[in-house]
């Protein structure tokens, strides 16, 4: 990978605005595309498609990438973003640095013949993203719970990397924490850091919990469970799409259920921001080491 001095941000939210600002303090020169809304808002970097593109180094796109129809997700921009042929041969010429990269190469098959890096797939991004997600969980139970967290109990489903983090803030806040998982590594764990811990498999009913999380990617509250799951509960799905919530059996039933996705992005877009500067570097790093 050659060295890079000019980036081309196209699309995105206040992540990449803060992504931007970190890489011109860092004396990167950056061009943004696809904010059409802050024009006359003082951002002297704002550009067209076609010239962040053409005189970038590189190109970062945004998380999430692209959308059902095909457009990229720039909810900033004044009109829907497709990346034509020409813009497509473009980014074959140089690396790029997506998010969900094997969606982008569906939607754009030219793309597969580009050096595209997928920055949401690895584990430090991952692992990094999981504290404002922990963070964001934790600020939609406190203005949605009528309680307090200190003295609540909680219930977190996975014990993943979201899990982890977002069952020690719990803790920390003086929560009475349970965590369900599927295998004997992670109950031990579980009990070592003092949680009580639970069988995922053997999740049938869910009573005497103020505040649940689920952090699983799959449907684990079905009709069912949610049937067995007390209405006072608040219940909070931080799993990616489809999620692991039957929201419409949950309004039913009158659960107060929340889907909580992209959490960083709208909590804490400049940590997120960092994030993703930190994680396209290293992959720098690691091409030219």
């Amino acid at each position: 990978m050659c060295q890079i001095k000019n980036f081309g941000i196209v699309g995105g939210d206040k992540r990449q605005l803060f992504l931007a600002e970190s890489l011109l303090g860092d004396g990167y020169n950056v061009l943004l595309a696809g904010f059409d809304g802050l024009r006359g808002q003082g951002f002297g970097c704002l550009s067209d498609m076609d010239t962040a593109l053409r005189y970038s180094d590189a190109i970062i796109l945004p998380l999430p990438g692209v959308r059902a129809d095909k457009s990229l997700n720039a909810p900033l921009s004044d009109k829907p973003i497709y990346f034509s042929e020409a813009a497509q041969a473009l980014m074959c010429e140089k690396p790029v640095f997506a998010s969900q990269r094997d969606r982008l190469v569906r939607a754009y098959p030219m793309l597969s013949q580009a050096q595209v890096f997928d920055y949401a797939a690895r584990d430090d991004f991952a692992i990094l993203n999981a504290v404002p997600t922990a963070e964001g969980a934790l600020e939609l139970a406190m203005r949605e719970f009528e309680g307090t967290v200190a003295g609540s109990r909680s219930l977190v489903v996975g014990f993943g990397r979201i899990g982890k983090i977002l069952s020690k803030m719990l803790k920390a806040l003086g929560s009475s924490v349970t965590v369900c998982a599927r295998r004997p590594s992670d109950f031990a764990y579980i009990e070592a850091l003092g949680y009580r811990a639970k069988n995922t498999a053997a999740l049938s009913v869910v009573h005497g919990y103020d505040l649940v999380f689920n952090t699983v990617p799959a449907l684990i509250f079905d009709e069912k469970l949610l049937g067995n799951t007390d209405k006072a509960t608040l219940l909070i799905d931080l799993a990616s799409l489809p999620g692991g919530v039957d929201f419409e059996s949950a309004r039913a039933l009158g659960i107060d259920a929340f889907r909580a996705l992209s959490l960083p992005g709208k909590c804490a877009p400049k940590t997120a921001g960092e994030i993703i500067k930190k994680t396209v570097f290293s992959i720098i790093e690691e091409v030219n080491r």
